[in-house]
């Protein structure tokens, strides 16, 4: 049921599937980290504005010293920026002698992001300001296999509702921001050859929002944002991170020397659909959903622990359900999640000795259930891995709950949004 006053129109789009697409998206530049000096740049605008997103409010005197400019270099990079509206003056407070020195802070209000992350039954959509926080958001039960036309359609109310109730227009849009549970082809906005999502496959999402919202579209795989936002949130001092998602599906995100690393054609992290034989198991590999036998989504996915939860008599329907049960001590979900906590770790066993992370963060729906989770994790991670690749290793779990997806996507279309490259572009095109 959706979750906001369009529901009825909700209904209606996705009967419809509506909106015809052009095939001639250009595709963006990969998103960039905030700016940081080094010897030798000349410090353009946008990457003055890259250093106040990154520090936050900053004097003259502070951009001079970080980036080695002159102070009227400073000046005439900041009067750009302001003109244009990508900063501002913050508030000072006043120091006992002197009047106190000018900060200027990047605006958060010069338009609002559009964030839709997507697991395979349903979305949390926000509409948030250019820093990323939240202003309105919802969940919605939006099933992807009704395919990408339909689906789209009913986002598209969704979004809509979210504008109104955030005063703003579609004009006000500065960057969309899609998480997807497949593979993505990232430059390209395209989910490639997916396992679970009918019709997707090469369908040109971002064609489909030009025209109505006149700024870049962004889709990545929803594991992918994931890392981003916990990463981005509380693992920075990590070089090397992953994140686990569990819910309906299985998969993971990649963040490798600080960076997220997606893969040649944007199948890293793709853990769910490596294929186990389970020491207690001697019989017929199961069928997964993407077609092949014995992966490890078919043996610890949600909606595997469904299937076998409803197959030993309970009546189960949703990835929240088995958690119920879980938490009630239900002694067959319980052994369930168990089961699948440790064949999960058999693949992230050697995922964490191929890669080392300092980290595995653990998210998703499925990860509620955490204490027998992350037991059965823990126990094959800690016996089947290198010595040396565990020695230090932190497996914990995800600390943004389900708002991980959309902290990524925000930080991904921010970074998108704001490089430095494309702010300098922008203001030269404006003559700033």
């Amino acid at each position: 049921m959706i979750e906001t006053r369009g529901a009825d129109r909700v209904r209606r789009a996705t009967d419809r599937g509506e909106r015809e697409v052009s095939l001639n998206a250009s595709a963006p530049a990969s998103s960039a980290l905030p700016w940081a000096p080094a010897a030798g740049e000349t410090g353009s605008a946008g990457q003055v504005l890259a250093l106040i997103r990154a520090a936050g409010a900053l004097t003259r005197a502070d951009i001079a010293a970080r980036t080695g400019l002159a102070r009227q270099t400073v000046g005439n990079r900041l009067d750009a920026l302001q003109a244009a509206g990508y900063v501002t003056l913050a508030s000072t407070t006043s120091t006992a002698r002197g009047r106190p020195p000018v900060q200027f802070r990047f605006r958060p209000d010069g338009g609002v992001l559009l964030v839709a992350e997507a697991g395979a039954t349903g979305i949390r959509a926000a509409v948030t300001d250019l820093a990323g926080a939240v202003l309105h958001d919802v969940r919605s039960a939006l099933d992807v296999t009704i395919g990408p036309r339909r689906w789209l359609a009913a986002l598209d109310v969704v979004f809509d509702d979210l504008l109104g109730r955030a005063g703003r227009a579609a004009t006000d849009v500065r960057g969309i921001g899609l998480a997807l549970p497949g593979p993505i082809d990232f430059e390209r906005a395209v989910v490639v050859s997916p396992p679970i999502m009918t019709g997707w496959d090469e369908y040109p999402i971002r064609s489909w929002f030009e025209g109505r919202y006149p700024c870049p579209v962004l889709v990545e795989n929803d594991a992918n944002a994931m890392a981003v936002g916990e990463y981005r949130a509380f693992h920075t001092h990590r070089s090397s991170v992953l994140m686990l998602k569990l819910a309906t599906g299985v998969g993971a995100g990649i963040i490798a020397d600080g960076r997220l690393y997606r893969g040649f054609d944007g199948a890293a992290g793709d853990i769910g659909h490596i294929q186990i034989t389970p020491p207690d198991d001697d019989g017929d590999p199961p069928l997964c959903r993407c077609g092949n036998r014995g992966c490890i989504e078919a043996y610890a996915g949600g909606w595997a622990i469904i299937r076998d939860l409803n197959a030993g008599g309970r009546a189960v329907g949703s990835v929240r359900e088995v958690v119920g049960l879980v938490s009630a001590g239900d002694p067959l979900a319980t052994a369930l999640s168990r089961r699948a906590g440790r064949l999960v770790g058999i693949a992230l066993s050697d995922a964490v000795s191929l890669l080392n992370p300092g980290v595995v963060i653990v998210g998703g729906a499925l990860s509620a259930a955490a204490n027998e989770l992350f037991a059965g994790l823990r126990e094959s991670v800690y016996a089947r891995s290198l010595p040396l690749a565990t020695r230090r290793l932190e497996i914990v779990a995800a600390r943004l709950g389900d708002g991980a997806g959309v902290s990524g996507l925000t930080t991904t279309v921010t970074d998108h949004v704001f490089d430095p490259a494309r702010v300098d572009a922008a203001l030269a095109r404006s003559g700033g």
